[in-house]
């Protein structure tokens, strides 16, 4: 049966020739069947359908010997129109995908199920036929329409637009022997070099000639005088000694004795156009239209990918076919041009060399150099000569360069398992394919490199923003951690380095797969750490694959000695050799020109960084880094400012007998511990105890310095036996001591006596501070002194003191104008709001009365507080019935 929506037979022709070949079911046969029809289709002058034909050939004899299994027969017919070509196997039962049902797209890397894809894609006709014991794939290939007699024809062109030539052309006609030695100079290379006939017949043509060193194919004159056919460009030394550049054609002939020599055909350079061979393309050189076709097409095929990764993929497999190789490879150059990328490979293991990098330049010979082309006649004469081909089975290889204006983009090669498959022609061959592409190629490299920068400045606007909302230190390690994995890496490990004496630290450890995190971090801990080198860019790092490869090793011999099945954690070990087998590469983190660090990015086994990936992961490490630095430098600061300020905090608060006492102190600000608001309470002497609580101007560190200044100040001078007004006036004359550094103060200073009747005697003085309100048993609150003027604004002071007395059950309050000048809008508590939470304290004991006042001034607003608060309660007990 017939596959539908496909033709099923060739249009009425008449067949002139016909070729058939059985190839067996082995790996060889399909280089074998690509040369059959190669040279079938070249004997019968059909070179303009060749490449596809091959191609084609390639697909469906590999879907028969290797997939299938069975053997193949190839059969080629001729008609006046084109070919048609028969693969037939002995498995008819495998599926055929239909036209017009979704089919998943195979991935781009995969060696089977693409024949009759590319049949639909190549083929003028292509057909399935089925029978009990046989499946035949069929195309045909129409040959181009030319006029009768014509070979190449052009597009008609005006006149300003044809090339340009002397008003008489002169070709140089020569005929060199098989010795290389000119026997036949004719007039017009006389005229155009200057040297009669005699002066050169049997002399060396090399004697005259400029010969480049043309990258890529070693290809000497000597050489290319033995090639069937040469073109290109070289110089030609005249009589005064000057370079006279020409464009040359070489043709290989035999005379009637069978012995050869090669005629040259030589003009100058600018009149190339006369000898230049216009590029063969597939359908003729011109449209109907008289567009040309791209060359770029006739190698690659249209129509052409239009990803990178496809385009590289199809130039792999032409070239292999091409040369009827068993493998080929293509390599993209980094920026600096001093590394090869894998990007693209066939019958390699391409998870295993996909982007993986070799140097451009690996030794001093010019065959280690990808810069120009090289053919390896025998990989085993020189192990390890083509690193990227070690441990494939391939023996021989030829490479050439892609190059755009002169500059490296990428390298091609075609390997094969037998030696001596390539020489200097086959070389040539493949750079000129090399040259149809190279621009091509790196067109398309430039615009995926322009999305992944476009993505990658996405990236990283997005890293800096999340990296600079924190300057919390293990949250800026996570951060860094999170953002590389999955995007970047498999798994990735922090080192940081407190201080230059200090050994790097594993900080951070994070894998995409969160059940490899222990087993990760249980062998980063076992190994050390890498060397913290500030040299800018990554560096690989083999220590961990190295290691787990050994621990999966000890591992196994140990569960082989015990003979019993795998257990638990053999399975964890070699999951985490899996996890580091890939490349791993370490970036330093510098910030203010100091290692603190270093960030260390991993693949799974087998696997390799784009050379991109590195780069944005460079970005990623400066922007990191210094958002660390940042981390650590606050946290120090932090730290230092926490210190200080707790100095300023009283050590406690001492036990008083027949007195409760309670203290709540809120700082404004982030990270402050003690702002502009102080209090103490401390002994004086036997059974009288100093309280103050005050409010400097202002916030934050400067008042916090006045802070200290007072509270050590009013412990001394009142130890040293001074009343409350004279502590207050000497404490006043050292705060404007301070001069510009100092700040006005409230304060409500007072000192007290626990009687033995259960009440407690009070001697205050408020200078400029919010009155303290008392609290009987029975709700009154009263202010209980009166205002007086505050300190560091005045030098003379005259201030007074008042003397309270608290019974059993009475609540003394004093509080700083943080809590009575909290607002909400226009709305503000004050002091008869304070007072009304008072009355509602009754019966509390003063750690209730300072925990109500502050629950009241919270909710009194719903924005945070502004202003620092102490809330400082004295109560005295009533007596406990008998």
């Amino acid at each position: 049966m017939a596959e539908p929506g496909v033709e099923t037979r060739m249009r009425s022709s008449v067949i002139t020739a016909r070729a058939a070949a059985t190839f067996e079911p082995v790996g060889r046969s399909v280089a074998t069947a690509r040369a059959f029809v190669r040279d079938t289709l070249q004997g019968w002058g059909y070179s303009d359908v060749v490449d596809d034909a091959v191609v084609l050939t390639s697909e469906l004899v590999t879907n028969a010997v290797i997939h299938a299994g069975t053997a193949a027969d190839v059969l080629c017919l001729r008609t006046e129109h084109g070919v048609r070509v028969e693969v037939a196997d002995r498995y008819p039962e495998r599926e055929v995908p239909l036209q017009g049902v979704a089919q998943p797209v195979a991935a781009p890397d995969r060696e089977n199920g693409r024949g009759l894809l590319l049949c639909a894609a190549l083929a003028t006709r292509w057909g399935v036929e089925y029978s009990p014991t046989r499946k035949r794939v069929w195309f045909q290939l129409d040959l181009p329409e030319r006029p009768v007699g014509t070979r190449h024809a052009g597009p008609a062109l005006p006149p300003d637009l044809l090339p340009v030539a002397d008003e008489r052309v002169r070709v140089a006609v020569l005929q060199i022997d098989r010795a290389g030695a000119i026997t036949s100079w004719n007039d017009d290379a006389e005229h155009l070099f200057g040297y009669a006939a005699d002066q050169v017949v049997r002399k060396q043509l090399g004697d005259f000639a400029a010969w480049p060193h043309t990258p890529g194919t070693g290809t000497g004159l000597a050489e290319a005088l033995q090639l069937s056919r040469w073109e290109g460009s070289y110089g030609i030394r005249g009589t005064d000694g000057r370079v006279i550049p020409v464009y040359a054609s070489h043709l290989r002939v035999r005379d009637t004795n069978g012995e050869p020599s090669t005629v040259c055909l030589l003009v100058r350079d600018y009149e190339r156009a006369v000898l230049q061979t216009p590029a063969r393309s597939q359908g003729g050189d011109s449209t109907g239209e008289g567009r040309a076709v791209d060359p770029f097409e006739v190698f690659i095929g249209s129509p052409a990918p239009d990803d990178l990764d496809g385009l590289l993929q199809r130039t792999v497999e032409r070239a292999r076919d091409m040369l009827d190789g068993d493998a080929a490879f293509l390599l993209l150059a980094t920026d600096d041009e001093t590394e090869l990328e894998v990007r693209a490979s066939t019958g390699l293991p391409s998870a295993r060399q996909r982007f993986a990098r070799v140097p451009v330049d690996a030794g001093t010979s010019r065959y280690a150099s990808a810069r120009m082309p090289a053919v390896h006649e025998d990989l085993l004469a020189v192990p390890g000569s083509v690193p990227l081909l070690n441990g494939t089975g391939m023996r021989s290889v030829v490479t050439v360069p892609l190059k755009v204006e002169g500059r490296l983009t990428g390298s091609l090669g075609v390997a094969a398992e037998g030696p001596d498959r390539y020489s200097n022609e086959e070389a040539l061959r493949l750079q000129f394919a090399a040259d149809r592409i190279a621009l091509a190629v790196e067109s398309a490299r430039l615009g995926e490199l322009e999305r992944l920068r476009r993505g990658s400045l996405s990236f990283l606007v997005e890293a800096s923003d999340l990296l600079a909302g924190t300057l919390d230190r293990d949250q800026t390690l996570a951060l860094m951690a999170q953002m590389t994995v999955p995007t970047l890496a498999t798994w990735c490990a922090v080192y940081t380095i407190a201080d230059q004496s200090s050994d790097p630290y594993l900080s951070y450890v994070l894998h995409e797969d969160e059940e490899r995190i222990d087993g990760l971090k249980a062998l980063l801990s076992a190994i050390a750490p890498p060397d913290p080198v500030p040299t800018p860019g990554a560096r690989i790092w083999n220590a961990p694959a190295e290691a787990a490869q050994q621990e999966a090793l000890r591992a196994s011999r140990q569960e082989l000695d015990h003979a019993s099945p795998l257990s638990s954690g053999i399975g964890t070990t070699l999951a985490t050799a899996s996890a580091v087998g890939g490349e791993t590469v370490v970036l330093p983190l510098v910030a203010r020109n100091r290692v603190i660090g270093m960030l260390t990015l991993g693949k799974p086994s087998d696997d390799h960084f784009r050379q991109e990936i590195l780069e944005l992961a460079e970005d990623l490490s400066r922007r990191a880094a210094l958002a660390l630095d940042n981390a650590r430098l606050y946290s120090e600061r932090m730290a230092i400012s926490q210190s200080l300020q707790r100095s300023l905090l009283p050590p406690g608060l001492p036990q008083i007998a027949g007195v409760e006492v309670d203290v709540i102190y809120r700082a404004a600000g982030e990270g402050n511990e003690v702002g502009g608001d102080f209090y103490d309470l401390f002994p004086i002497r036997d059974k009288a105890y100093g309280f103050a609580i005050g409010d400097v101007c202002g916030t934050g560190p400067e008042a916090a310095a006045v802070t200290g200044l007072a509270r050590h100040a009013l412990r001394l001078l009142a130890r040293e036996g001074f009343g409350g007004p004279a502590v207050l006036e000497r404490l006043n004359a050292a705060i404007l001591d301070e001069g510009a550094r100092s700040r006005f103060l409230t304060l409500l200073y007072g000192e007290m006596w626990p009687q033995e009747d259960g009440s407690a005697l009070l001697k205050v003085v408020c200078a400029g501070h919010p009155l303290p309100l008392r609290l009987r048993q029975d709700g009154t609150v009263e202010p209980a002194a009166d205002p007086q003027p505050l300190l560091g604004v005045m030098e003379d002071l005259e201030l007074f003191e008042q003397t309270v007395t608290l019974d059993p059950g009475d609540v003394l309050l004093c509080v700083t104008d943080g809590v009575t000048e909290r607002r909400e809008g226009s709305r503000m508590l004050g002091d008869d709001g304070l007072a009304e939470v008072l009355r509602t304290c009754t019966g509390l004991t003063a750690g209730a009365v300072a925990a109500r006042v502050l629950r009241a001034v919270e909710r009194f607003a719903a924005e945070p507080a502004s202003d620092d608060m102490a809330i400082l309660t004295m109560r005295v007990p009533e007596p406990h019935p008998e």
